[in-house]
This record gives structure tokens, sequence and C-alpha cells, in this order.
């Protein structure tokens, strides 16, 4: 059954400001009087994230690329299923408005960027994609903004950024490595053309952007493609 509310997820690269934009669409939103619900993954404080902290912490290897890409969806996909049920499935399927800070698309970005080959990296994505859209039944999401921060000043963002996991000083296994990080940025960029994302610059002439003037762009975004849609 198709869902009648919508789904937006707001994906970018670590440090690019996904959750802070989350929010303010939220916020935004809620001012509005939509019915809203905001997620963030991966679900920290829950059992179903317990592979991804694992993983995250260097458990089954220092480097991101020591763990099979197909291993490595699948600890998220686990704790994305389990949100979807947990969560927020009925809020959906009765219309309401899902914003998601990151998704399915985050192990499209990260997971995908660590292979090379064109063909052995559209073969993922096509797996991945029956795997968690047709196998495990989440949504597909009816809309994707991908914030367009290059690495370089990514890393300069998170550079005093606490663990996410842990709440203290030092950073994960994607965080740390800056191979890691270019190579998703690229996967990222190849996304937003392969699978129609709204790319969204957050540098302009060199310089990042306020905070809220991307808000306004992505604000805009979504009020032109409603109008689309009801025109």
């Amino acid at each position: 059954m198709k869902p009648k509310g919508k789904l937006i997820v707001i994906e970018g690269v670590d440090g690019s400001g996904k959750q802070t934009q989350t929010e303010l669409l939220y916020k935004r939103l809620i001012e509005n009087g939509q019915k809203v619900m905001l997620i963030s993954y991966p679900r920290y404080d829950k059992a179903s994230s317990a592979m991804v902290k694992l993983y995250l912490s260097g458990a089954f290897g220092e480097d991101p690329g020591d763990v099979s890409p197909y291993i490595a969806s699948t600890f998220y996909t686990a704790d994305r299923y389990a949100s979807y049920k947990e969560d927020y499935e009925k809020f959906l399927m009765d219309g309401g408005i899902v914003l998601a800070d990151r998704y399915t698309t985050a192990n499209m970005v990260h997971q995908a960027g660590k292979i090379k080959d064109s063909v052995e990296r559209e073969e993922f994505l096509a797996w991945l994609w029956d795997y968690e859209f047709n196998i495990f039944g989440l949504p597909i999401p009816d809309r994707v903004f991908f914030l367009n921060i290059p690495p370089e000043i990514n890393e300069k963002l998170m550079r005093n950024r606490d663990n996410k996991i842990t709440g203290k000083a030092g950073k994960d296994i994607h965080e740390k490595s800056s191979e890691h990080l270019r190579d998703s940025y690229e996967s990222a960029l190849a996304l937003v053309e392969e699978y129609d994302w709204t790319e969204i610059r957050c540098i302009k002439q060199g310089e990042l952007r306020s905070i809220d003037n991307i808000h306004e762009e992505i604000w805009n975004e979504i009020n032109i493609k409603e109008r689309k849609t009801n025109a």
C-alpha cells in the first residue's frame, strides 16, 4: 500500500549540516500547520543500532574499507526497519510528513563510495534498492536533498565535534578517514544525477552560505514541487 504521506530526506556527507537543516525544516512545517515527524539515523540510543555502533567504533576494522559495503549496509538497514515499524509507519500511511536526517541514501553515499569499479558499484546500488525497498519494504523517499559541501571544508567543520556515539572527543571511522569522506562525496555527486536528488550547493563564491540561506532554498524547493504537484 502506498503511503498517503511524504518522506523527505536531508542527505550529505559527515559535517554537512544535515541535522541543523532537518530541524529547521521541521520547525517551519510545524509553524505552517503540517503534521510532521522528525527522525534521525542511526538511532544510537536504540538496541537496533548496536551493529552500527560496533562498525563505526572500529570493532570490525579501523578503516571503513575493511568491511564490505554489503555487510555494513545490513547494519544500518536493521535500524531503519526497526524505526519504520516502531516510530512512523502508521503516521506516514495516514498522511503525515516524515523528515529524515539520513536514510537508505546514506548507505548509497557511504557504502557505494567504497566501490571503485563502476559496474560493481551499479550492481551494489541495485542490490541495495531491492534489499531495503523490496525485501524490507521500507518506503521510498519522495524527495532527497543533498547538501553539497566539499570534503575539505567538511573536515574543518568537524574538527572539534564530539563523537555522536560516545558524546566525547574523537571521531568514528568514517569521520576520521579523509579518503572515505572524499569517496563518499564523489559517490554522492553521481547519485544526485542518477536518482534525481535535489542538490543544495552550500558554498557560494568560495564562502559557506549561512544556515538560514540554505534553509530558505530547501523551503522554496519544497513549495515549488508542491505547486507543480497540485497544478
